[in-house]
């Protein structure tokens, strides 16, 4: 009986059957995951922060005037009790701790010349003389999404003082709008702090009394 010729039979076919699909084994674990072949992973949470809101303090009512700088009678500056309230504001943030509001290490007011941006800087002029810090007023209102990036990129804890309209937009902003308890507006008041905070992605909400003048709820 004649015998097969070397290399032919089951064996051969299995060697040739395995070398024509090897290219298309390479090509299938190419094309699993095509983004860690491009280089792009699954993408970390964003950094953890805390966002500190408050309104501007008291402007001047219906036939009253505030004060600018200098003493002069100014309708765009705060009212003799919101200078009160801006010159209490560093009990909020104590240096020693021993309160629920940590001393913030960036402090953001609403830029402009008059007005509700000029309230808004006066607020918080007197704190931070206190933390030694400068004012970052290059924001204007209507300029919430812009001042939500660079607060989220600062260091924490951020403290922003705003206007009560502006307010909405700067948490739809952060992201933070849908957050269980977030009111859909300020509410009128001057005596409140609203604190953002973000762990692992996911934000939280409180709303703190200030409690520095009397009067306040």
């Amino acid at each position: 009986m004649p015998q097969a010729p070397a290399g032919s039979g089951p064996r051969r076919r299995t060697l040739l059957a395995a070398a024509a699909l090897a290219p298309l084994a390479v090509a299938g674990c190419s094309a699993e995951d095509p983004f860690a072949a491009a280089g792009h992973g699954p993408q970390p949470a964003p950094k953890d922060a805390l966002v500190m809101l408050i309104r501007h303090a008291e402007q001047p009512y219906a036939g009253d005037t505030g004060e600018d700088a200098d003493g002069n009678e100014d309708l765009g500056s705060l009212a003799g009790r919101g200078r009160r309230r801006a010159e209490e504001l560093h009990r909020l943030f104590p240096p020693a701790g021993g309160s629920t509001l940590p001393r913030p290490a960036v402090v953001f007011a609403a830029g402009g010349p008059a007005g509700a941006p000029a309230r808004c800087r006066q607020t918080v002029e007197p704190l931070t003389a206190a933390l030694r810090t400068r004012v970052r007023g290059e924001f204007a209102v209507g300029a919430e999404e812009a001042l939500a990036r660079a607060a989220l990129a600062a260091p924490s804890p951020v403290l922003v003082c705003w206007d009560r309209a502006g307010a909405p937009r700067l948490i739809r902003a952060l992201g933070a709008h849908q957050v269980l308890g977030v009111p859909a507006a300020w509410p009128d008041r001057y005596d409140l702090v609203w604190m953002f905070t973000r762990r692992q992605g996911r934000w939280t909400f409180r709303e703190l009394p200030q409690q520095l003048l009397p009067g306040d709820a």
